[in-house]
């Protein structure tokens, strides 16, 4: 089990930045409003996501 989450931790968090990114991007370019609101629900879908991957690593690691 900490294998598993060894690895998806780090990968929901690398994603978070990715899409921050992206949407940095796409500020910085002067691209869609569309496109900077999907990448902001995106974002926070996915960090939700890993906020639960930690919490979950933390509570079976027993800790």
């Amino acid at each position: 089990m900490s294998f598993s989450f060894d690895t998806l931790v780090p990968v929901a968090m690398a994603a978070v930045v990715v899409v921050l990114l992206l949407g940095f991007a796409n500020m910085l370019r002067g691209g869609s409003a569309n496109t900077s609101q999907r990448l902001m629900r995106w974002r926070v879908g996915l960090q939700f996501l890993a906020i639960v991957l930690v919490l979950a690593a933390i509570w079976f690691r027993g800790g």
